[in-house]
């Protein structure tokens, strides 16, 4: 049969959160993942750090780390250990934020973020260091986790399976198309990437928004082609000789990213190792202008420049080499669909308290958070979590399909806050719910 209740396309964290939840409540439904593992950023591209946001009490989200804490060695609790914000807590320097396994600390103590006033507030600073909690696991085994949970709820998955294109006859979308040319019908459809709203003909918006199209008081006024930045994540693992490892011929020290390299974020794995996230390692606009393979090249340069500069300048990484670059970067920003309503800095400022919506279906803590040259005034900190409403969620004109994920119903602004890998499961498990 290739007629289900439910597509849902994409197999990110939000299209897994979704495609859970619609099974689980009796839909025939099939998940469609163009790569060969479920996850998207969380695990292909190796962003497989959940930071601390109260997206994470949604049960799908839960669910995972529970299981993965099961699994010895999958996953950790980290917290802050040192911090070049923090002077006094930052011997021998590190180049940016340093987050370390803390056996101590539980799940529950990575659901808050908001309340504090950032690193550069000292009244903030016992707070961060008690409450900035995260998770980190293994790609490899939150795919297993997951893919377990999808077949025990009856979901029927395909990986490799790329959609290419649509059927839609007004308000409604009939069918999708993969790549091999098969067609497979539903009542209803979750986009979970943006290949449905894209060749649907639905609107959608890129880039930074001007301050005259939903009032922002953080938008510019006349903004370019500015998008949050990319990361090409690396791992970092020891190694029994220590020393600088030599550059590959053709990548050489001291070029052109001598006088940029960012501060870093390294997380620790259980097993001693080392998620190292450049912040970042090319700006979005850059990005975006590039093909995907001459993009990937360049940012394995700079993975490759980066590193050779941290042997170099701190000591403590030449007992490290790098173990793994992800097969593709992490991209915090990409299209966002005009939704029946859209999710802005307002919201966000605003907070549950001062929020009038009907229909808030998920929360998010995390502070408005923009990388890249463009990025003014560092993170903007909130004081209370936000709502986000169904609304966000349904593309406008559309009766059945429903969107989640990045490219849901958010202003550019908007989008740098909730876009955590725990918020969007809890938005895909939001779009099934609806249904």
């Amino acid at each position: 049969m290739n007629h289900y209740d439910v597509i849902v396309v994409g197999g990110g964290s939000a299209g897994c959160g979704a495609a859970v939840t619609a099974a689980r409540r009796g839909f025939r439904t099939l998940l469609l993942e163009a790569e060969g593992m479920l996850g998207g950023n969380s695990t292909v591209s190796m962003v497989n750090c959940y930071e601390p946001d109260i997206g994470g009490n949604s049960p799908v989200a839960r669910e995972i780390c529970e299981r993965l804490g099961k699994i010895p060695g999958a996953s950790g609790i980290y917290s802050l250990g040192r911090h070049c914000c923090f002077p006094d807590r930052n011997f021998p320097p590190f180049p940016g934020g340093e987050s370390l396994i803390h056996p101590g600390r539980s799940y529950e103590d990575t659901l808050k973020r908001c309340g504090t006033k950032g690193f550069g507030d000292p009244g903030s600073r016992e707070v961060i260091l008690r409450r900035w909690n995260g998770v980190v696991f293994e790609p490899e085994a939150w795919h297993r986790v997951v893919s377990a949970m999808l077949e025990e709820s009856g979901c029927e998955v395909r990986l490799g399976a790329a959609v290419t294109g649509c059927r839609r006859e007004g308000d409604l979308i009939r069918s999708v198309t993969l790549k091999d040319g098969e067609e497979l019908f539903a009542d209803f459809f979750i986009d979970c990437c943006g290949v449905l709203v894209r060749s649907a003909g639905l609107p959608f918006l890129t880039g930074a928004d001007p301050r005259s199209r939903f009032g922002e008081p953080g938008a510019r006024e006349n903004p370019g082609s500015e998008l949050n930045g990319v990361t090409l994540i690396f791992r970092i693992t020891r190694k029994s000789v220590p020393g600088i490892d030599p550059l590959p011929e053709g990548v050489m020290a001291g070029c052109d990213r001598a006088e940029h390299f960012p501060a870093v974020s390294m997380v620790q794995y259980p097993n001693g190792d080392f998620n190292c996230n450049m912040l970042p390692t090319m700006n979005g606009a850059e990005y975006a202008a590039m093909d995907e393979a001459a993009a990937y090249r360049e940012c394995g340069r700079r993975v490759l420049l980066f590193f050779h500069h941290l042997q170099g300048e701190y000591p403590e990484f030449r007992e490290f080499r790098i173990g793994r670059i992800a097969s593709k970067p992490g991209v915090r920003e990409s299209m966002r669909t005009v939704c029946e309503s859209m999710l802005t800095e307002h919201d966000v400022r605003a907070g549950l308290s001062g929020q009038n919506h009907p229909d808030m279906v998920a929360c998010a803590d995390h502070a408005l958070d923009v990388h890249g040259a463009h990025a003014k005034g560092g993170c903007a900190e909130l004081a209370e979590p936000y709502g986000i409403p169904l609304r966000c969620l349904i593309p406008k004109g559309m009766k059945n399909l429903s969107v989640a994920g990045r490219i849901a119903g958010f202003s550019s602004l908007a989008a740098s806050s909730c876009r955590l890998s725990r918020t969007m499961i809890s938005l895909g498990e939001a779009a099934a719910r609806n249904l």
